[in-house]
């Protein structure tokens, strides 16, 4: 069984062998057992203190010892390049991703739907999806662009890391810095599900503003898992990715050789149910914002790079109120999707697994039925119960792939077709 460590952006200190951890110091002439000293910088050396991010790790062996990386050739539709041609202002939505023909891991089962910035800016967010049937037995990943958010659709995950194993379900997300190796096991077999992937800052917790100390995301109910290495000498295959490429390099041994750490910047998982929702209890709604779980700030104060929210189950009981998302035009990109249940502003179309996209200052809102039941309903309290959504939110535009473009619905814009004319006095 694996043990956590609560509590978000806590510094911790674990060892998966007793004595294994220096003492004192971070960087002993001689560490303990011969293991090497290994600092993982998340942020800049001289970031502020309560934004500074590192973790020390003492391993078997340095990760720096690796042959060169060649051009990996599998996984076509994981991070291709995003068309350059002029971008049509659609809005734009998905049928759940397929279930693979073939045997695939996580990787070679990953496709990229929407990216936003180049990884080089520094900025930005990208969005894919997953299916995959086979376990990562002798492939492990690691990404140099940005941090991974996973959110599980249909099926378990075992991410076993360089800092710890992590069990996730749908239901749960589970966040693994830029950096870190890992690889991904399927407890049940197969799954599917979302990544986001956050190029920018990385994800923190929302402030709360008038809202006060407590409430949304509490930081306790974060876990982060403690030490756990493979001690295996035998041939894995590295995977990297890297400004956007993805590049493979052998090693004769398993990267995932951490026996020791301690710092702050580690995976970290947390339950979507604890999430402690927000809301009216008089009339119309509040934004959207008050449903943010973790969010990654630009330059721009206010206006996020990323912001990662969910609408799960709650109480509605506004008076006098429209109550599902009103009609609506953003300076934000949505990008949006559906782990299960029914979305209450989409009565058909959007199923679990599938992906929607409304870009900046597109318009956008419930479709015709949902209106239409949302108009005439009798306002009694009532709770939207057996669902979870989630949004990912960002201030930059986002440009679907070629495989994204070719397999959209084709009839996306007709759910707002019908609705009847006001009639004035």
């Amino acid at each position: 069984m694996t043990h956590y460590f609560p509590g978000f952006g806590n510094h911790v200190s674990t060892e998966a062998v007793p004595g294994a951890l220096p003492i004192g110091r971070n960087s002993p002439q001689r560490p303990p057992y011969g293991l090497y000293a290994e600092q993982l910088s998340g942020t800049a050396f001289t970031a502020p203190r309560a934004e500074n991010r590192r973790s020390w790790l003492y391993r078997l062996r340095p990760s720096a010892e690796h042959p060169p990386y060649r051009p990996y050739d599998g996984a076509p539709r994981f991070s291709p390049p995003t068309p350059v041609r002029p971008l049509a202002p659609n809005r734009l939505r998905w049928d759940p991703i397929p279930a693979p023909a073939a045997p695939v891991d996580w990787i070679d089962g990953m496709e990229t739907m929407l990216a936003t910035r180049d990884p080089a800016d520094l900025e930005g967010v990208v969005v894919h999806r997953y299916a995959a049937n086979r376990d990562m037995d002798t492939r492990a990943f690691v990404n140099a662009d940005g941090e991974l958010l996973f959110i599980p659709q249909a099926g378990a995950l075992t991410l076993l890391t360089e800092l710890g194993r992590i069990d996730i379900a749908p239901g749960h997300i589970a966040v693994i810095p830029r950096g870190i190796r890992f690889r991904v096991l399927l407890p049940e077999g197969s799954a599917a599900g979302y990544v986001a992937e956050n190029f920018g800052a990385p994800f923190r917790l929302p402030d709360l503003g008038p809202i006060g100390a407590n409430g949304l995301a509490n930081p306790r109910d974060f876990e982060t898992p403690a030490a756990w290495f493979e001690d295996r000498d035998a041939p894995i295959a590295l995977v990297q990715k890297a400004l956007a490429s993805l590049w493979i390099t052998t090693l004769p041994h398993s990267p995932l050789d951490v026996v020791a750490w301690h710092g702050n910047l580690a995976p970290y998982r947390y339950d979507l149910a604890r999430f402690n929702t927000i809301n009216t209890v008089s009339f119309d709604h509040p934004d959207p914002s008050i449903f943010t779980v973790l969010t990654s700030p630009s330059t721009v104060a206010g206006r996020a790079n990323a912001d990662f929210v969910i609408f799960p189950p709650r109480w509605m009981v506004a008076e006098d109120t429209f109550r599902p998302p009103w009609f609506h035009r953003n300076v934000m990109s949505e990008a949006m999707g559906l782990i299960h249940g029914a979305y209450d502003a989409k009565a058909e179309g959007f199923a679990p697994g599938g992906l929607s996209l409304h870009n900046i200052m597109a318009g956008h809102g419930p479709d015709v039925a949902s209106w239409r039941g949302a108009t005439e309903a009798v306002l009694q309290p009532h709770k939207i119960d057996g669902t979870m959504a989630f949004m990912v939110e960002t201030c930059w535009p986002y440009r679907p792939t070629e495989h994204a473009l070719a397999h959209a619905q084709p009839d996306y814009d007709a759910v707002w077709d019908g609705f009847p004319k006001a009639k004035l006095p």
